[in-house]
């Protein structure tokens, strides 16, 4: 297995695995809220590639066999210039997405990336990592917890 760096001959790749963690989120949904709009497959990535692009990011591919199995990507955004006045401010990087294709999770290819995102965000001077994790997919919040991550924000819902 090799990571690389995203290149555009890669996009459809890309797309089949966003398309693959959204089905899995809404699947997971206790709230019946996500869903994959049709025009997901073909806009999402796109979405996802120019945050990256915009904020000084990356996106990393697994290579196995000579076929993408996985994907990180991550962001180093700006702070607003008001941002100090209620935080420290610590430069941060944020993992947007993060999906193993599912037939060959749990053989450490997510935690290659993790490690790869990670240097990247320790050699452009980040003193944390953020990531974003749906309450009711268990499986990444233990996964994130292995790495060392815990949490710090929690967000509440109630349907009215």
């Amino acid at each position: 297995m090799k990571i690389i760096e995203y290149e555009e001959y890669y996009l459809e790749d890309v797309r089949r695995l966003l398309t693959e963690l959204e089905e899995y989120i809404v699947s997971i949904d206790k709230d019946n809220l996500d869903r994959v709009h049709e025009e997901y497959y073909e806009k999402m990535a796109l979405v996802d590639l120019a945050n990256v692009e915009n904020n000084n990011g990356k996106c990393y591919l697994a290579i196995l066999n000579n076929n993408v199995v996985g994907l990180i990507m991550g962001i180093i955004p700006e702070y607003d210039e008001y941002d100090y006045l209620d935080y420290k401010c610590p430069k941060r990087g944020i993992i947007i997405e993060l999906i193993i294709q599912k037939n060959i999770r749990s053989k450490g290819i997510g935690t290659k990336l993790m490690e790869t995102i990670e240097k990247y965000f320790k050699d452009n001077g980040c003193e944390y990592v953020l990531v974003d994790v749906f309450a009711y997919n268990i499986k990444a919040l233990n996964f994130y917890e292995k790495n060392g991550y815990h949490s710090r924000m929690m967000t509440n819902i109630k349907k009215l």
